[in-house]
């Protein structure tokens, strides 16, 4: 597999277990500094099995993300408009020819109902996903552009979708360039596994056959001008430390070839899937500890990179993990084209996979506000030019978050005065006349003015 070298790979885990306490040590002073780990560095956090080694990883993980982006944590929704797939994945519900699912693509107008759905209920930024068949009559990227012009339409008074970011098939460099014109945030595509036999032996049919042509899609997306993509792997597939690992080389492939790692890493596990005798016997299962020590690592090795977790995981799982790296999130997800609207998380009726957390989006707003985070429904970047290289210019040394503790407070209010529960907007109002101490005078000034439009009616303000 291109820019992948699995035996370095297996030579650094086989060295990095023999890392000491005090080598622990020195790569977590490194991360504190908000410092880029090696391969080399990651691999020893990555082994590191000492509970009090393991204790120091998550408390610099969690210092690092305060560091980075602040306590906001970013809130989204996946939106399936198809579950036609012409690929074989053993572990995935939509693999073609399984009869255990009903097949739906969405129409425009159905694509419309759906974000309606979701505005009513106060999303502002959604995941754009279908499986890798177009709808009959149809070439695959028109439906795509069609897809993301009816969720750009729609308003519900006040509130539209400010960002549609998208996972989609591997696309020609032409054709991500009319995504990129359609005014898509970021291109999202995982990898899955970075072991090629492995990812040989689980896609065994239909374009994704091909790992080459999948991992090069990343470097054509920014060939094409995308300058925000998101990667990730499937955890569950190979052994943890090597995917983890396989990802970082990637990560600096794309950083020495276009100047800019990916905006955001996804760390999705194997759940069960409808038709998939893989997805309930896991060939290498992450335990929750593990889990907790990938996302942690994670955070330490690429500080700058956003790092997302889906509704896969129990409510418990990912209140935990908001501490140890986690800065997206998405709520009240569902994984069947249509779902939104018609409420039906039953299994049979064409699901991805299965989901853990369960919550609304209010309560999951509620949790993070009980905790001190503050939920953010920001696009700002997108408007402001803070992309790519800009975006990491300002993440790096840790300066974006000064522009996103304001967006998120303003993101916030404008949820608690428009669509929370009486409870929600009670303890909302608090965290934030709580947070609003801790702002300079310019701050507070600055958010003063933005609330004022808000009371006004005016909604979609950002720093």
């Amino acid at each position: 597999m291109k820019y992948i070298d699995e035996k370095r790979i297996e030579n650094l885990l086989a060295v990095a277990g023999h890392a000491s306490a005090s080598d622990i040590d020195a790569i977590l002073a490194k991360s504190a500094a908000l410092k880029r780990l090696s391969l080399e560095e990651t691999a020893a956090l990555l082994c590191a099995n000492d509970p009090a080694s393991v204790k120091k990883i998550f408390e610099t993980a969690s210092s690092v993300k305060n560091a980075i982006y602040g306590r906001r944590v970013v809130l989204f929704a996946p939106l399936y408009i198809s579950n036609y797939c012409q690929n074989s994945c053993l572990y995935c519900a939509f693999q073609a020819g399984n009869s255990r699912i009903q097949r739906k693509a969405l129409t425009a107008d159905e694509i419309r109902e759906e974000v309606s759905s979701l505005l009513k209920r106060g999303h502002k930024r959604v995941l754009i996903v279908a499986g890798e068949s177009p709808p009959a009559g149809k070439k695959q990227i028109d439906y795509y552009l069609e897809a993301i012009d009816a969720v750009y339409s729609v308003r519900v008074g006040p509130h539209d979708i400010r960002r549609a970011n998208i996972n989609c098939a591997p696309l020609s460099v032409e054709e991500f360039k009319l995504l990129k014109k359609a005014g898509i945030g970021t291109y999202q595509l995982f990898q899955e596994t970075y072991h090629e036999e492995t990812y040989r032996r689980v896609h065994t049919r239909g374009p994704k056959s091909d790992p080459d042509n999948r991992i090069d899609a990343i470097d054509r997306a920014f060939a094409a001008g995308i300058d925000d993509v998101g990667i990730g792997v499937l955890y569950g597939l190979y052994d943890y430390r090597f995917e983890t690992l396989a990802l970082m080389m990637h990560i600096e492939h794309l950083e020495e070839k276009f100047g800019v790692g990916p905006h955001t890493i996804s760390v999705p596990r194997i759940e069960p899937a409808a038709g998939s005798a893989l997805s309930t016997n896991i060939p290498h299962k992450v335990s929750d500890e593990e889990f907790k020590k990938v996302v942690a690592v994670l955070r330490l090795a690429v500080p700058y990179t956003g790092i997302i977790l889906s509704t896969r995981e129990t409510a418990q799982m990912r209140d935990e993990l908001f501490n140890l790296g986690v800065s997206q999130v998405s709520a009240a997800s569902n994984t069947s084209p249509g779902g939104y609207t018609s409420g039906d998380r039953a299994e049979n009726v064409g699901t991805q996979f299965s989901l853990n957390d369960h919550r609304s989006l209010d309560e999951v707003i509620g949790s993070l506000i009980s905790r001190n985070f503050i939920p953010s429904f920001c696009a700002a970047c997108y408007r402001s030019a803070r992309t790519g290289k800009a975006f990491m210019h300002l993440a790096k040394p840790g300066l974006i978050k000064e522009k996103c503790a304001l967006n998120a407070l303003i993101t916030l209010k404008e949820y608690l005065d428009d669509f929370a529960s009486p409870q929600v907007k009670q303890d909302g109002y608090r965290l934030i006349e709580k947070l609003k101490a801790n702002l300079d005078e310019q701050g507070k000034s600055d958010l003063k003015s933005y609330f004022e439009k808000i009371d006004r009616g005016v909604r979609d303000t950002y720093v």
